[in-house]
This record gives C-alpha cells, structure tokens and sequence, in this order.
C-alpha cells in the first residue's frame, strides 16, 4: 500500500508538472516608435526679368536698369514662402540708394507699406510683414508676399554721372513664428541674429 501510495504520488506528481509546463498567462504588447524631423523655414525672393538677363525666365533674381529722369521702371521683389516650410516671420532690409532721387507719391517705401510692410528700424532699412493693426502677422507656408512693385525716377533729377550708390537692394529673411509670438519685431530681429 505504501508502494501504490507513493507510485500514485509520483504519477499526480508528474501530472501536475506537465499541466503547469504547458499553461500560459495571457499577456499583451504595444508599442509607440517616435520619429523626430527638424522643421525647417524656406523662402525665396525673385522679381521680373526686365533686362532678359535670365534665359527663358519670367523672374530673376536681379535686373540691371539705365536710369533716366522721369521713368517708370518695374522691380517688383516677391518673396515665396515654401510650401513645406513652417510658419514665419518675415523681415526685409532695403538698401534704397535711389530714394533721393524717386518721384514723390508712390515711392518704394509708401509701396511697402500700402503692402503691409511695417518699419522696424528706419535707420538699418529693416521691415517686418504686417498685413493687419498688428505689429507682426505669422505667414504660412505656400504664401506669396511682395514687396514694391515699381520706382518712379523724379522729372528733375539730377543722378550722378557715374551711377555710384544707385543700387536697390532687398534683402529677405524668415524666422519660425513658434516661439515669438510675445515678442516685438524688433526682438525677434535681435533673437534671430539678422544682420
């Protein structure tokens, strides 16, 4: 009886190891894979080809002008913001060495502003874009802004002979609007180190 009792032992013994080796616990799995890309800002800035110095282009990215006392002439920098950028801001400087000599009315910076085109400092030439009574306006991506369109050289003028410092030169930048929404433009001119 001892014998049976121990073999029967054994045997639920071994029953009981096999059924536990075979059980299984319910389980669950997931996972979150998180992919980080840098954002980025992209614009450009072009203008008419009036001198046809761009083969088989619309737009250029300069123009050479002969300047004559009362002539109207066509420079109309555009700035593209690309379509995959992220939202900005948008600056501009302007180098405007004929501004002595435009006719009066609609001259390059009453363009600028009638384009929304804000003063930031008179002094440097700088412009934030602001097409509201706001100080700044966040521009999304795929947006189109222009700057002037064209400048009028006075009747009277006398330009120099020599044509020296006659350049119009503009210059854009963008920065993310992320981030300085509490900030001037003036501020964030500073912050983002344009020159």
């Amino acid at each position: 009886m001892k014998k049976t009792l121990t073999v029967l032992l054994a045997l639920v013994l071994v029953i009981a190891m096999s059924v536990a080796g075979t059980m299984a616990y319910l389980t669950s799995q997931a996972s979150v894979t998180n992919t980080f890309t840098v954002g980025n800002v992209t614009i450009t800035m072009d203008e008419t080809d009036v001198d046809n110095s761009t083969a088989n282009k619309e737009r250029d990215t300069a123009n050479a002008y002969k300047l004559i006392p009362g002539k109207t002439y066509t420079k109309d920098p555009i700035i593209h913001v690309d379509p995959l950028s992220e939202d900005c801001y948008l600056f501009v400087k302007v180098v405007n060495g004929i501004k002595n000599y435009e006719a009066s009315g609609d001259t390059i910076a009453a363009q600028m502003a009638a384009n929304g085109w804000k003063v930031v400092d008179a002094t440097k030439g700088t412009y934030v874009y602001a097409d509201n009574t706001a100080d700044k306006t966040v521009v999304t991506a795929g947006s189109d802004k222009t700057v002037f369109a064209n400048f009028t050289i006075a009747d009277n003028a006398q330009l120099p002979a020599n044509g020296t410092g006659l350049d119009v030169v503009v210059t854009a930048y963008a920065v993310q609007a992320e981030g300085f929404a509490e900030k001037t433009p003036a501020q964030i001119w500073t912050a983002a180190n344009f020159t």
